[in-house]
């Protein structure tokens, strides 16, 4: 099994860590150093108009995520269907990772609507070289490769760990109904 740029990662229904509770990741990088990735489905009580004040931004794209328990004090984004920002890191199709924040800021200046394109972050995941394929063999992780990323931008977060086990099929679908607490079932 090899976990790539582009995968997702959905916790498995009995994973009881509050980080990753419910939650889908997407994989910005893989490779032999190890892994990074952005819960894509927990939003923060932070919105982007608190941390960023040179935006003019008023709507629900506003919202930040909770891109994982490491380095909380840290902001990072995704996008798509633009062209690439300076130094950006090419993640899958047309969506990318990161780049040149001053560049980033212009843009949005320019064109504030652009901000549907984003989606923003508070930390991240990581895992050393190793550790996620280890987490994946424990079914810690369901791994859905080759996923159609625009759900991303086109599912409501709460709904978007059902949605994803419900497009992987078979014996996943019947994941995506698991209780929260199968013992009051």
């Amino acid at each position: 099994m090899t976990v790539k740029a582009g995968d997702l990662l959905i916790s498995e229904p009995y994973l009881k860590d509050d980080s990753f509770f419910r939650s889908v990741i997407l994989v910005c990088e893989s490779n032999s150093n190890g892994s990074f990735g952005l819960v894509l489905n927990k939003l923060s009580i932070v919105h982007l108009s608190d941390l960023i004040d040179q935006v003019s931004i008023t709507d629900t794209s506003d919202e930040v995520y909770v891109g994982g328990p490491v380095e909380q004090n840290t902001l990072h984004y995704i996008y798509k269907g633009i062209k690439p920002i300076s130094g950006s890191v090419h993640v899958a199709g047309d969506i990318y990772w990161g780049g040149d924040f001053d560049e980033l800021l212009d843009r949005l200046k320019e064109d504030t609507a652009l901000v549907d394109s984003f989606r923003f972050f508070m930390g991240y995941s990581g895992w050393e070289a190793g550790q996620l394929e280890k987490e994946i063999e424990e079914d810690t992780w369901v791994l859905f490769e080759q996923a159609d990323l625009s759900m991303i931008w086109e599912t409501q977060s709460e709904e978007l760990w059902k949605q994803c086990l419900k497009d992987m099929g078979g014996k996943y679908k019947a994941l995506a109904n698991y209780p929260i607490d199968p013992r009051l079932n």
